[in-house]
């Protein structure tokens, strides 16, 4: 099932995913190395890449329920996109809590809750990663009607809503 949105032939929710998902695990990693080395110049970077990775992340869900739109419904695939961009509303969430506690903290160091919300949302990030990766890999969401080994290169870029009832 080809994409309802596509810049220079490629999904844009594919490509956009990419940016705040690294943000988010380097965020953590930051997290964990600030706390071990006592740094609070990585406190405050990973608060910034949790910033940033919100608002990216923001922006790749609205080309993220495009795509789910178009996804016809009564099929695993709908139930397992329902599942990974529900999941990831509640991973974005989590993350905006931690930004959110740590905002008024000395250099943006996280207290013990807003270390635990990012490693919970990291690990719902993996989650829906596998998802995102099972609806492309698997059920075919985002892939080329005309994929294949040999597929002659598109540079196509649209977006379409399907009318009616998916």
């Amino acid at each position: 099932m080809e994409s309802s949105a596509k810049a220079a032939g490629h999904a844009v929710h594919q490509q956009l995913i990419v940016l705040p998902l690294g943000l988010f695990a380097m965020a953590v990693a930051f997290d964990v190395v600030g706390m071990v080395t006592h740094d609070g110049r990585l406190a405050f970077a990973s608060y910034l890449m949790i910033v940033v990775a919100v608002v990216t992340g923001l922006v790749a869900s609205v080309f993220g329920l495009i795509d789910y739109l178009a996804i016809p419904i009564g099929t695993r695939a709908k139930r397992v996109a329902l599942l990974h961009g529900a999941g990831n509303v509640v991973m974005l969430v989590l993350f905006m809590g931690s930004a959110l506690l740590r905002a008024g903290s000395y250099d943006n160091v996280p207290g013990t809750l807003a270390f635990l919300l990012a490693l919970v949302a990291l690990v719902i990030a993996a989650g829906t990663g596998w998802l995102g990766g099972e609806l492309v890999g698997r059920l075919g969401v985002g892939v080329d009607d005309d994929a294949g080994l040999d597929a002659p290169a598109r540079l196509t870029t649209r977006i379409s809503v399907p009318r009616g009832p998916r």
